[in-house]
């Protein structure tokens, strides 16, 4: 007779154990969020969401979020490709500085990448008189969201071409491809999956940023007033149904682009066949 032994002992008691974990840590923050945004009343959220200046801070939010991804695809792409096809000198200490951002506080991160690109900094300097100003502008925040970002796509990108057989690209050469071909229609299709999931983690992480961000912002009302320092604002002002309204309006954003994202990397894998590991 076979013995259909769980693989994991007490099974019930460790998915009673998760979801009491998620529980207490995501649904309930979440709820009391969203039910202390219902006590302000239709006329009241519909206030905030009018309210010219959370809109421009909004706005000035997602849009330096969305172009900070899009350029950590690009450039985590190649950084992954170069820690993963190519040998270099000093390749173990590129490859560990990716994870910076990780480590970094990222106070320390905001008050470092001011301290370069303010008009008085090491490289803002030299691009002020050529009429390029980075600091406390909607640029330094996006260059901000790409220094916190750049490792999402990276780490999920690199393991992916890890695994890459090289055979695919020496067959696709044998029937006649060219190097742009091969890209095209071998390689990219098989990374455009993990290339999803890094875009969208790096959105995700950019969209909600504070700390690297609030210094290098200048936080200019309606200029480079971002979406979390409103909430700030509100706290500190003791409106905490404000407060929590702005969080709402920010996670439904976030939500709906995520799910775009996801129903759009659940194409891709089925279309390749392959998963994100």
């Amino acid at each position: 007779m076979r013995n259909n032994k769980a693989v994991l002992p007490g099974f019930g008691l460790s998915l009673g154990y998760t979801i009491l974990y998620l529980s207490i840590i995501v649904f309930l923050p979440l709820s009391a969020v969203f039910i202390k945004s219902i006590g302000i009343g239709w006329d009241g959220f519909l206030g905030i969401i009018q309210d010219t200046r959370i809109l421009k801070a909004l706005q000035l939010s997602f849009s330096t979020a969305l172009i900070a991804a899009f350029i950590n695809v690009f450039l985590g792409l190649l950084l992954a490709w170069c820690l993963v096809r190519y040998h270099f000198p000093g390749k173990r200490i590129v490859d560990a500085l990716i994870d910076l951002p990780f480590a970094l506080p990222t106070a320390v991160a905001g008050i470092a990448l001011t301290s370069l690109y303010a008009s008085t900094g090491w490289v803002g300097q030299f691009l002020e008189p050529l009429g390029i100003k980075v600091a406390y502008t909607s640029v330094g925040i996006t260059l901000a969201l790409i220094f916190i970002g750049i490792p999402f796509v990276v780490r999920t990108v690199q393991p992916i071409l890890s695994d890459l057989e090289t055979e695919l690209e020496e067959a696709a050469s044998a029937l006649g491809a060219n190097r742009w071909q091969t890209i095209r229609h071998v390689i990219f299709p098989i990374i455009l999956p993990s290339l999803m999931t890094g875009f969208g983690l790096a959105f995700a992480r950019g969209v909600g940023e504070y700390g690297s961000v609030i210094f290098i912002a200048g936080n200019q009302p309606y200029k480079t007033e971002i979406a979390p320092l409103m909430i700030i604002s509100r706290l500190e002002e003791y409106d905490y149904a404000g407060a929590t309204t702005i969080a709402v309006i920010m996670l439904l954003l976030s939500f709906a682009l995520l799910l775009i994202i996801n129903l759009l990397q659940s194409w891709a894998t089925r279309r390749t066949g392959r998963n994100v590991s």
